[in-house]
Parts: C-alpha cells; sequence; structure tokens
C-alpha cells in the first residue's frame, strides 16, 4: 500500500514539474512559431492575432486542466445534499453568505435550477438563502476564474469572485426580505425528496472525483475555449482601440447597462467569453463596463429564465432578473469610477 502511494506521489510530482515547464515557456513557443516557423512579419494584424491564438490557446487549457482536477476534488466534499443540510440551518444574512461561498465549489449550473430549488425549498431553506445559492453557482464558475486568473493575474479574478459573492449576497438577502414565496409554484411545496445514502469517500476516490472532473468538464468546453480565443485573437489583431473605447469605455455612461442588455441573450459557456473579455480590455474597453458584460453573459440567460419559469411564476422571475441585473450594473459603474 505504502509503496502505491509513493509512486503515486511521484507520478503526481512529475506531472506537476512537466506542467511547470511546457507553462513558462508557452509565451517563447508562440513567437518562435509565428515569427520563425511560420516566417510571419512582425507588426502585421493577422501575425498579432496567430501569435496570440498560439499563446493563448493552451496556456487557457493547461490552467483549466489543473484548477478543475483542484476544484473537483473540492466539490467531492459537497453532495446535493450535505448543501442542504447546511444551508436549511442558517438564517438571515450569515446564510447568503455561507450559500453564496458553497455556490463557488458545488458541482452545480443552471441546468440543475429546477431540482436544485425544489430541494432547497422543501428542505426548509429559506428563499433568500437558495436565492443567494442560485445566482452564486452558475456566476462565479471555476472556468472562468481560472481563465481570469490566466490572462490577467490574482486582481482581476479576485475581483471576479468578489463581485459575483457581493451580488449573490446582497440579491439574496433583499429577495428574502421582500417575502416572495407566495410567487412559488404550489407544486413545489408539494413535492418529496428523497435523501440518497452519501458514501464514505477515501483519498483515491476524491483523487478519481477530480480526474472524472477533468475528462468530464474539459471535453465539454474545450471547444468553447478554442473558439473564444479566435474571436479573441480577430479582435486583438484586427479591432482598432478608439472603435471599443468609444462605445465601452469609461467616458460613455450608457455602457455599462447595454453590456448587460447584450449579454442576456448572448448566453454562453465561461470558457468562450473569457478570451473575448481579454480582447476587449486590450483594445480599450473599461474594466467595470467588460465585468458587467461578462456576467451577464454567465449569470443571466434566457435559457435560465425559461427553466426557472417553471418553478417560479413570472412576477418572481422579472424580480429575480431585475435585482440581479441591477447589481451588476451598479457594480460596473463602481469599477469604471474607482479603476
Amino acid at each position: 500500500m505504502r509503496t502505491k502511494v509513493f509512486k503515486n506521489i511521484i507520478l503526481l510530482l512529475t506531472a506537476v514539474a512537466t506542467w511547470w515547464l511546457i507553462y513558462s515557456n508557452l509565451s517563447a513557443f508562440a513567437g518562435w512559431f509565428t515569427y520563425s516557423l511560420l516566417r510571419m512579419e512582425h507588426g502585421r494584424h493577422f501575425s498579432s492575432a496567430i501569435e496570440f491564438f498560439v499563446f493563448e490557446t493552451p496556456k487557457v487549457l493547461m490552467l483549466l486542466v489543473i484548477v478543475v482536477f483542484g476544484v473537483g476534488i473540492i466539490r467531492s466534499f459537497f453532495t446535493p445534499e450535505r448543501t442542504r443540510r447546511i444551508l436549511s440551518s442558517k438564517k438571515k444574512i450569515i446564510g447568503n453568505i455561507l450559500a453564496a461561498l458553497l455556490g463557488i465549489v458545488t458541482p452545480f449550473c443552471t441546468c440543475s435550477a429546477v431540482p436544485l430549488f425544489v430541494g432547497f425549498v422543501t428542505a426548509g431553506v429559506p428563499l433568500g438563502v437558495t436565492f443567494s445559492f442560485l445566482i452564486s453557482a452558475p456566476m462565479i464558475n471555476e472556468i472562468a476564474l481560472v481563465l481570469l486568473f490566466g490572462m490577467f493575474g490574482w486582481k482581476v479574478a479576485g475581483l471576479y469572485v468578489g463581485v459575483g459573492l457581493l451580488i449573490a449576497i446582497v440579491a439574496g438577502w433583499i429577495l428574502g426580505k421582500m417575502k416572495l414565496e407566495k410567487y412559488i409554484e404550489p407544486w413545489v411545496f408539494e413535492t418529496q425528496i428523497t435523501e440518497t445514502d452519501e458514501q464514505s469517500l477515501g483519498w483515491n476516490d476524491r483523487i478519481n472525483f477530480g480526474l472524472i472532473a477533468v475528462r468530464d468538464i474539459v471535453k465539454k468546453v474545450w471547444l468553447y475555449v478554442v473558439l473564444g480565443i479566435a474571436v479573441g485573437s480577430g479582435i486583438h489583431g484586427y479591432v482598432p482601440e478608439d472603435f471599443l473605447a468609444s462605445f465601452m469605455g469609461k467616458d460613455a455612461w450608457w455602457s455599462v447597462p447595454l453590456a448587460v442588455l447584450l449579454g442576456v441573450p448572448m448566453y454562453s459557456n465561461a470558457a468562450g467569453i473569457i478570451p473575448i473579455v481579454k480582447a476587449l480590455l486590450e483594445k480599450g474597453a473599461a474594466l467595470g463596463t467588460v465585468l458587467a458584460f461578462m456576467m451577464a453573459v454567465i449569470g443571466l440567460s434566457l435559457p435560465e429564465a425559461i427553466i426557472l419559469r417553471n418553478i417560479l411564476k413570472p412576477r418572481l422571475v422579472f424580480t429575480f432578473f431585475g435585482i440581479v441585473a441591477a447589481g451588476i450594473i451598479i457594480v460596473g459603474y463602481i469599477f469604471n469610477l474607482v479603476l
């Protein structure tokens, strides 16, 4: 048994060292590939776009693999039943904070809204706390987090997490204070949720859980990553800075609400939108405006509204979307003012 553990540790250390060796040389490789191998000319739009694509694609995918693996292990500790038990015992703002934090590390997305909402309500989780969780889970996405970290560094990634948590906590708290339970469809309260047995997992099981998460998630999103980087490469290479700055810059007061309105119908996987975000920022778009656009794309969408309509009456759906959108717009303005 000890020999097997020792071999696994050696394999893990070797994999990490190999990963770092490749990752730290990606910039040099992109330059060599573009200007030496392909013999492209420096300063051209097309060569700049190619260099951007060759550098960002493996960089993002490598970051994605390592972070999804780590988050996959964390997620193994939070089954739906355990999450419901934790949240059902919390009241008021403490419950909103805890729900928003749990939303980051639990394996739920917009498509999980119906069973999650039903399970939380029938387990006695307050409505406002449930909304904090449902806002945080899709909006603060581990894929978006790793891409932001890889492209902009820890400050912007931390900003994304902090803003997402703030919106989830405050919006959930406001919705809870409004006493909107009467706008939940009656069938939700009549549903009986069957608890499943929770197995005690060892570390080998949790590591396997992380590997499975890498296989499943990367397989689903790699194409979005490549397409997003391709679009970002085109913006990086061809779009003039003054063009974007004119309607996504700090001076355009209407840019933040417009960005949110544009983001809702442009529902996209987080992996596809982040490379576009980087290209927009490099071309002069304001951080608050781009952040508002990104969070609207990830956290608000027409498919989510349709899914939530199955369990919420129209007034509550519109209230939910209105409060979250208002929070995103306010945060966008704040960051445009202070950054």
